[in-house]
């Protein structure tokens, strides 16, 4: 079947179960002439795991935008890009807390680009089909859910709504916003992924609540289709035996155990684990439930007694330390402590063209800041195995990346290369946030000029649920706004893994560059979202103020370590001349001076080397390959070759000119030119004039006795 609706002002087009026919759903869905093809499948057998087994792919394929693109040795896609990966864990931060927390079958998601037009963000048209192929199948699932993507540009003071991609370079904020229809028929916010430029509080709360009506929008369009096409959900057991009573047996034990999990000591933790162990022993129930009830210990500590595991008040932030300078030889570095969240974040500089060079199917560029981010098992405690990045691990970059790329000096101001890596040393929440933390404390470490110390923080949330709901029993659901709830400053462990939110927001004194939020209950109401954003900046101005004791301001010169780099402008036509036949000219200035050169298009050239007299060096002779010369400028050239006609003498590096022998003095052209010249010889000239062509003619200077008195070549 074929949907179509006119939604800002273009086609948004679904056909469902058409090309993928044997998933369990499927959709194809084009806005604008960008085309996703989004399938769900569920497996037939159960897996043991203890968690959830979701999957969800976003597959780019470079010939959706026309070109043949990838490795010139091998022309077809390979690991998804970095752009992949986002996308697709935004998508399934979304649709994840609609699955039931009992389903233990696989579930994979896959959204394919078939086409993209370079208007329109596929995230977009992915995120619908990604919500309609789960919803029309037989998977149990309880969505729809809409997303958008939205973005303010300064000075215009309004929100747009699926802005283009030039509209995004000179947003303000870029968010990703997704919601989803509570049982009273209100919208609630699920999943906020985006950044801002030091944007506050109110304007980023205020853009969010404006998606509202286009969600509903949505969401409604996506209500029609199910009803139309929307099979038999599959009903699975849950084995939850009489959980009331052991619940009520057991609550006690639990939150002792909740209690000493959050104490920093082994000795508690180990007894933690063996108190739990004894519960599922004696009660003969499998891991699944237990956490269950950890889940309703956990909310009832908080909602009834204001007791948080680690006995902290609802709004304080565990103990920070930080330090900066901890390494030798690395450009910058800065430690960042919270509790048990150990960060350390190390800089360095490089040249202009150690830039990362982009090519995807969406994106085609260079990137100058990069940070990395590494997850490490010890970490945690744990023996794993250490091989690339995984998908966490690029997103929190890449979230740590968005926090700090709004106040790093533009190439102008600041020509280098910046590439940052965050190591979680030892993690108890939010590792994301505090890797903002060391890496700020990093630049100023460097001596980067960034507009301000960037700081971020985790908020959590815990709200009413029954146990019927917590298992996913309940039949009739409260709405979210009717509920009782408490907001947490500085998530860890227990809160995270049994809390209701992971709101995390980053921003600088004057406001927010980064905020990313997912829930595991229905959504946010306008209300609790906005204390969520109230809470942030309090908690991020507490940060920053204990970050500025160890540094308040970048150094005042880089690392002595750091490599020199000075600018020049040429004019863009001599750029060939800089450059040379081959490349010879430039080969040639970077072997002699040890350095490395990068030459712009618009005539700006980069000169990287190890200590400032090389890099100098490099300049003063690029100045003099690219000087613009005059008429009436005299020089001491140097005869490059003796012609019938004349002399060509080098004024310059690569600028010669002609000395025709009608300008030499009488005296100097008895007989052939070669009997009183030679190669190498130096003689005084003075340009007399310059051709359309850039040709030069000069003339002998008179009045220099010293060269007449010259040894005459042999």
């Amino acid at each position: 079947m074929v949907y179509e609706q006119e939604f800002l002002g273009r086609k948004l087009k679904i056909e469902t179960n058409f090309l993928a026919s044997q998933a369990s759903g499927s959709a194809l869905v084009s806005f604008g002439e960008t085309v996703v093809l989004g399938t769900a499948t569920m497996s037939e057998n159960e897996i043991e795991a203890d968690f959830f087994p979701l999957t969800v792919d976003y597959e780019e394929r470079y010939y959706a935008s026309g070109k043949i693109k990838g490795s010139r040795f091998m022309r077809r896609e390979g690991r998804p890009s970095e752009e992949a990966v986002l996308v697709a864990r935004l998508i399934d931060r979304a649709i994840r807390p609609y699955f039931s927390s009992s389903l233990r079958k696989e579930v994979q998601v896959v959204l394919t680009v078939f086409a993209f037009d370079g208007k329109n963000d596929p995230d977009f048209p992915a995120f619908i089909a990604a919500s309609i192929a789960l919803a029309i199948s037989n998977i149990p699932w309880k969505g729809p859910v809409a997303g958008m993507r939205i973005a303010n540009i300064e000075n215009e003071n309004k929100t747009i709504f699926l802005p283009t991609y030039d509209q995004r370079q000179k947003a303000i904020l870029d968010f990703f916003v997704s919601g989803v229809k509570d049982v009273n028929e209100d919208i609630l916010f699920n999943m906020i992924d985006g950044e801002a430029q030091e944007v506050g509080e109110e304007l980023v709360y205020r853009s969010f609540l404006e998606t509202k009506d286009y969600l509903k929008k949505i969401i409604n369009f996506q209500d029609n289709i199910i009803k139309k096409e929307a099979k038999e959900k599959v009903a699975f057991d849950k084995d939850v035996k009489d959980y009331k009573k052991i619940y009520k047996k057991n609550e006690k034990k639990i939150k002792e155990s909740l209690l000493l999990s959050a104490e920093e000591d082994d000795k508690s933790k180990k007894k933690s684990v063996l108190v739990r162990e004894k519960i599922k022993e004696e009660e003969e129930i499998d891991s699944y439930l237990f956490e269950y009830f950890v889940e309703k210990v956990l909310h009832d500590m908080i909602l009834d007694e204001d007791l948080r595991p680690d006995k902290r008040k609802i709004d304080e932030i565990r103990e920070i330390k930080t330090s900066v300078g901890i390494l030798p030889r690395t450009h910058g570095s800065g430690l960042f402590c919270r509790g048990l969240t150990h960060i350390l974040s190390t800089l360095t500089l490089g040249a202009p063209g150690d830039e990362l060079l982009l090519e995807g199917m969406e994106i085609e560029g260079k990137k100058r800041f990069l940070h990395h981010y590494n997850f490490p098992p010890y970490s945690v405690g744990e023996v794993g195995r250490i091989g690339s990045p995984g998908r966490r691990e690029i997103g929190h970059g890449a979230l740590a990346e968005k926090a700090l790329r709004s106040v790093i000096p533009t190439s102008e101001e600041f020509p280098y290369t910046i590439r940052i890596v965050s190591e979680a040393l030892s993690s108890n929440g939010s590792t994301s946030m505090a890797s903002v933390c060391a890496s700020s404390l990093a630049l100023f470490d460097a001596g980067v000029k960034i507009k301000g110390a960037v700081a971020g923080i985790s908020c959590g949330l815990v709200i009413e649920e029954t146990l019927e709901e917590i298992l996913d029993l309940e039949k009739k659901i409260k709405p979210i706004s009717e509920r009782k709830y408490k907001i947490l400053t500085d998530i860890q462990g227990p809160e995270d893994g049994f809390g209701d939110m992971d709101f995390k927001v980053a921003g600088t004194e004057k406001g927010i560059t980064a905020v990313q939020m997912d829930i595991k209950i229905r959504g946010l109401t306008d209300k609790i979202l906005k204390e969520s954003f109230e809470r942030a900046k309090k908690a991020r101005k507490e940060i920053l103020n204990q970050m500025s004791k160890s540094l308040s301001s970048p150094r005042s010169e880089l690392s002595p370590f750091a490599p020199c780099i000075l600018t020049v402008k040429i004019n863009p036509e001599k750029i060939r001349e800089v450059i040379g036949p081959g490349g010879k000219v430039i080969n040639t200035i970077i072997e002699e001076t040890e350095t490395s050169i990068d030459i712009e298009e618009d005539g700006m050239v980069f000169i990287t080397a190890e200590n400032k007299e090389n890099a100098k060096k490099a300049i003063d002779w690029i100045k003099n390959i690219t000087r613009e010369l005059k008429v009436g400028e005299k020089f001491k050239g140097k005869i490059t070759r003796i012609l019938d006609f004349g002399l060509i003498i080098e004024l310059l590096p690569n600028q010669d000119g002609l000395l025709h022998i009608s300008s030499i003095p009488n005296k100097l052209k008895s007989g052939p030119l070669d009997k009183n010249f030679r190669p190498g010889q130096i003689i005084p000239v003075e340009i007399k004039g310059i051709e359309k062509d850039g040709k030069i003619r000069l003339g002998f200077v008179l009045g220099n006795e010293s060269f007449f008195s010259q040894k005459k070549p042999k």
